[in-house]
């Protein structure tokens, strides 16, 4: 068949008038029914390989595919370019006997090109011994790196493709195809599917138009992805996390921040896994909240940011759900939020595991730490693991990632790499980067003791440095190619040839330290990242507590009743310019902004206006109200005047914890009447006096008022009557 055919069939079946990088080689080697196995990054246009040949061949082909939501999602995409209806099906568990029976009878009848199978259905003897009664052209087995025990997604399942395709049929050609897998896994792969000498395409795994960052992941996490996705509103956009009531959390906050985002978990049932899907493919939602379960063979070419809440378990998880975005070839952000504490806890995940699982696991797990960490172009990082190499003076999108637009400074580091590379020499090349490190900096462990390596001369030779620091070297000296790592052995280092030939003659080695994301909970990290402090702005605080101070004149009230002071300094750290901002701020919520908030919100808009000032959006994010129950239950309860006591005791709230959450009510603008209360404690006499006293205070601080009243009240009595005279006066 010419390559006249073969664009012609491309402009019919897709209208389509050229190929994509790999895809007319790979298409040919299909054509002339040859084992063929292709490594192309997502987005590389993968499923055209063996959708066009499985058009144009006789017979029907089979694709087996590990995910329902990827079958469903290509069914339709074919069903879309053919005037048959069943030129591609599905055959799997969600199908009922009359579905099957319509499948097997297009078969039959020639009409379907496209049979999609999960693993599991294949296994099946009653349809081995059909697909063994029909014209199968080949067997494509998409996600291919599920058969590797080393693939960031392994299946067990997937090892007895080779025997069961023997089943259907004799010479049978087979297509493997992947979209992430190192050298190893690639060599797993072409062993297990029995087909080594298969004709192999290797696209470049460089992905030009994607841009990597990775920010310390602290408390204020809800906070910084809402303000990154505000910021590109109206874009389309997926946020992995781990675990699916991290989605729903995470779902829900970006909802009442004003955002369409859906929740994608495998706990949401098939029908509303499907309509979210749907949402987010037909642009009603903006973002999509998953797990991992979404998003495999998800064609939506306008991705235009892949978020993660948790670093993923692996570099190809990683590669691959970033791989989502831009692959319309536009603006992609890639951005990942860690902390070591995350890395922890996936480690403790692990601990049940057999043991040479758990020693993948943990060699996965370690590069990924590297890939968060290193301060080195993290594209060269990524393509380096891939087996590929990149220079980031000439490659294309060499700048495209945190830490080639903001570099670290760099120093000379020739002497230390000649220490490193020696010691593995020196130590036989039998230990992995840590327990280097360790024997670099004097650390004795059960592995070098049993070596005797603490006795040797060079042990500790690198003692004036952290580990930090040699772990830091130690990656890039593996980046530069001095030395590999042996995965068969679970990540030991050995030397290469250009690292024996470095130990000779030594050159210029210039290092960037690593990050160090040590204290990732603190604030202080994201503060020091943006340049910028968390002061409040002194001098709008000023003309605030002004403004305060002639509203409350006018009403014939003290200023806290206003605002209180914490707010005031928030919305000097904000800048609100809208009602709705203001309303967010730190105490005051919708009544207090609707009373007293115009002058403030005229105030700082002529002041943001004058001063050239750039607003944060820290503000704009709300929470989602997991309190507001809370909240509606005791306003109802009050309502009711029901006994306080009773009230707290039913939601197991000691008193001041209870009175706390009152003041929250009050001091946010809604009122509470607790005259009911008041009246049983406090007689009209003393109900009085401290009404006085707080309408003439300069500030409603409970310990200044004990003082005033020098023990003639109790804290508690003081802070119920507080909470009175704002619910009447200042709301």
């Amino acid at each position: 068949m010419g390559n006249k055919d073969l664009y012609a069939a491309l402009k019919k079946y897709f209208g389509f008038t050229q190929f994509k990088g790999l895809q007319e080689e790979v298409i040919s080697s299909i054509l002339k029914n040859e084992d063929t196995f292709v490594v192309m990054p997502t987005g590389g246009g993968k499923s055209l390989c063996y959708q066009l040949p499985a058009l144009m061949n006789e017979g029907t082909a089979i694709v087996v595919s590990p995910l329902i939501a990827l079958m469903k999602n290509q069914v339709d995409a074919l069903r879309a370019v053919s005037s048959e209806e069943g030129i591609a099906h599905v055959l799997n568990s969600s199908l009922n006997k009359t579905e099957v029976k319509k499948v097997k009878s297009d078969i039959v009848d020639g009409v379907t090109k496209l049979l999609y199978v999960a693993p599991e259905s294949l296994t099946k003897e009653e349809n081995i011994n059909f697909l063994n009664s029909v014209t199968i052209s080949f067997v494509a087995i998409d996600e291919a790196h599920c058969i590797s025990e080393w693939g960031h997604d392994f299946r067990p399942e997937y090892r007895n493709l080779r025997k069961i395709i023997e089943r259907i049929g004799d010479n049978i050609p087979i297509i493997g195809l992947t979209a992430t897998a190192t050298p190893k896994v690639q060599e797993d792969i072409l062993k297990n599917l029995g087909i080594q000498q298969a004709n192999t395409f290797k696209a470049s795994f460089n992905r030009p138009n994607l841009y990597y960052e990775i920010r310390p992941k602290t408390k204020n996490v809800d906070s910084d992805i809402t303000r990154f996705v505000k910021q590109n509103e109206g874009k389309s956009g997926i946020i992995y996390c781990l675990s699916r009531k991290r989605v729903e959390e995470l779902a829900k906050t970006l909802q009442v921040n004003g955002i369409k985002a859906v929740p994608y978990h495998a706990g949401l049932d098939a029908k509303t896994r499907v309509k979210h899907q749907d949402r987010f493919l037909m642009e009603d939602a903006d973002v999509v909240v998953a797990t991992i379960a979404f998003g495999m063979g998800i064609d939506k070419p306008d991705v235009r940011f892949v978020v993660h809440n948790d670093i993923p378990k692996s570099i190809e998880s990683y590669y691959q759900e970033t791989g989502r975005a831009g692959r319309d070839g536009g603006e992609g952000h890639c951005l990942a939020f860690y902390s070591y504490k995350d890395i922890e806890k996936l480690e403790k995940f692990m601990s049940g595991k057999p043991v040479a699982e758990q020693e993948i696991g943990h060699a996965l797990l370690q590069e990924v730490v590297a890939f968060a960490e290193t301060s080195m172009s993290r594209r060269k990082f990524i393509l380096h693991y891939f087996g590929e190499e990149f220079d980031n003076a000439t490659g294309e999108g060499g700048d495209m990632d945190d830490n080639m637009r903001y570099p670290k400074k760099r120093h000379e580091a020739q002497d230390e790499v000649v220490t490193i590379l020696n010691v593995i020499d020196k130590t036989n090349q039998r230990y992995k980067s840590k327990d280097i490190v360790s024997v670099l900096v004097g650390n004795i462990n059960a592995l070098i003791k049993s070596h005797r390596t603490d006795t040797q001369e060079f042990f500790g030779v690198g003692s004036d440095k952290e580990t930090e620091y040699w772990m830091a070297l130690l990656r890039q000296v593996l980046v530069a190619g001095f030395l590999r790592k042996d995965i068969e052995t679970y990540g030991v280092v050995k030397l290469t040839d250009a690292g024996h030939d470095f130990i000779k003659n030594p050159v210029s080695f210039m290092m960037t330290e690593d990050h160090s994301y040590k204290q990732a909970n603190d604030d202080s990290i994201i503060t020091n990242l943006k340049g910028s402090g968390n002061a409040a702005d002194q001098k709008l605080f000023d003309l605030l507590k002004s403004e305060r101070k002639s509203v409350a004149d006018k009403l014939s009230l003290p200023p806290f009743v206003i605002f209180q002071d914490p707010s005031l300094e928030d919305m000097a750290l904000k800048y609100p310019i809208t009602m709705e901002e203001l309303s967010n701020v730190h105490g005051v919520g919708e009544g207090k902004a609707k009373k007293y908030g115009a002058s403030f919100v005229s105030l700082i808009t002529n002041y943001v206006d004058e001063n050239d000032i750039l607003r944060p959006d820290d503000f704009i994010v709300k929470s989602t109200g997991i309190n507001s129950s809370l909240k509606l239950y005791i306003i109802q309860s009050v309502d009711r005047k029901l006994p306080l006591d009773d009230i707290a005791a039913a939601k197991g709230l000691e008193m001041p914890d209870f009175i706390k959450e009152m003041e929250a009510i009050v001091y946010s603008g809604t009122k509470l009447n607790i005259d009911y209360w008041i009246e049983d404690i406090l007689d009209e006499d003393q109900q009085e006096e401290i009404h006085d006293y707080f309408i003439e205070a300069e500030n409603d601080k409970i310990d200044e008022a004990m003082n005033e009243f020098d023990g003639d009240y109790d804290v508690e009595e003081l802070r119920f009557y507080r909470i009175k005279f704002i619910s009447e006066v200042a709301n």
